[in-house]
């Protein structure tokens, strides 16, 4: 008899929603988180009364009311809705692209029918049949203004290239709106849970037994025949040992301060839109759940290039990275006994009511 009946290396969503649900139908479950804290990149720290997002803003959406009533289960959600601000030098401007932008960009629109003739007439002077970079392509869906004030320099900032050295897919769409409404995503809930995302987390993993700063692969020999079943949620490749070659990602570095003002930017996320501005956006934390206290806190984000033992953030879906994952995923198919899961395991960028309903999908199915 192994002593627990699944191992589950990781406590991010994924891990923790699987260790609630397979306690519930009995199971007994050891969760391994290899950073010191619980809640992968939804970690929230409770600094100066406000809680930080350590790893980047969270901001929960869904149409998908049964995912909706899931988390509403073990936080109340506030009314956030995502409204973000564009600085591009000294001009601000709305986000998603809708009326506040236009009419701001242009003194000469006032109705949807105007912002509609102007942007048209921009597409039509730079429009290329055929075309072969990010550039060409995002010219294409909203013409040179928006381009070049609100999408080149974030774009080239995140990726670390080049618009015209970008391939044209990575842009397929640039939603814009002829509307006055700045929420940013369309989904019909929305919101952040009061008190944070680490409640969540450790009300999922009740039951469970929980070891922080303990690395799977540093005492892999230890935990071979401790469970019966593998729930992996780290990096595919890195299970494999890198045997085929890493797979690439974007990484992240935040740099965080604490600032003897009660409000800095009056949003809870800028984006910094100018190439020449290092960072792509700053977020103001207390602003997520309308916080007044007497200090607030800021994170600065940088994109970087990642490289091995870097913390990997967003898969690099091209062509290339894509063929080797299906090389890894081949690999993983094979091994019964594990299931590789989450934004890392299955080397996808998850929305969280994606990775919650991936999560309960694989306990509904098992066995």
């Amino acid at each position: 008899m192994k002593k627990y009946d699944y191992l589950i290396v990781g406590s991010g969503l994924y891990g923790a929603v699987c260790a609630h649900e397979l306690t519930k139908k009995g199971k007994k479950c050891l969760v391994i988180e290899k950073r010191n804290h619980i809640g992968g990149n939804v970690y929230t720290e409770e600094k100066e009364g406000i809680n930080v997002h350590k790893y980047g803003a969270h901001i929960f959406h869904t149409s998908d009311k049964e995912i909706w009533d899931y988390v509403n289960t073990f936080a109340e959600f506030n009314n956030y809705i995502n409204s973000p601000v564009a600085r591009y030098k000294n001009e601000l401007y709305n986000l998603p692209f809708n009326m506040n932008t236009f009419t701001k960009l242009w003194n000469d629109v006032y109705t949807p029918a105007d912002a509609i003739k102007r942007i048209e007439e921009e597409k039509k002077a730079s429009y290329v049949e055929n075309p072969n970079n990010l550039e060409e392509q995002a010219l294409n869906l909203v013409g040179k203004t928006i381009f070049e004030k609100l999408v080149k320099g974030y774009t080239e900032k995140q990726w670390g290239k080049k618009c015209n050295e970008l391939p044209s897919f990575i842009i397929k769409r640039l939603p814009v709106r002829f509307t006055f409404d700045n929420n940013y995503f369309n989904d019909r809930y929305q919101g952040i849970p009061i008190g944070g995302y680490t409640k969540i987390i450790q009300k999922m993993l009740e039951g469970s037994d929980v070891k922080i700063n303990y690395d799977y692969f540093t005492h892999k020999k230890e935990l071979q025949e401790i469970a019966n079943k593998v729930i992996y949620t780290g990096p595919i490749d890195q299970y494999f040992d890198y045997c085929y070659g890493p797979l690439e990602y974007r990484s992240v570095r935040f740099e965080t301060e604490t600032l003897d003002t009660n409000n800095y930017q009056g949003n809870a996320v800028v984006n910094y839109t100018e190439y020449e501005v290092p960072y792509t956006r700053i977020i103001e934390h207390k602003h997520f759940e309308f916080g007044k206290q007497e200090k607030t806190i800021i994170s600065k984000e940088y994109s970087s290039t990642w490289k091995l033992g870097d913390e990997p953030y967003y898969p690099v879906n091209d062509e290339k990275n894509s063929n080797l994952y299906q090389k890894y995923k081949e690999l993983a198919d094979q091994n019964k006994n594990v299931i590789f899961g989450g934004r890392l395991g299955q080397y996808k960028y998850y929305d969280m009511h994606v990775v919650i309903k991936e999560a309960l999908n694989f306990v509904r199915n098992e066995k």
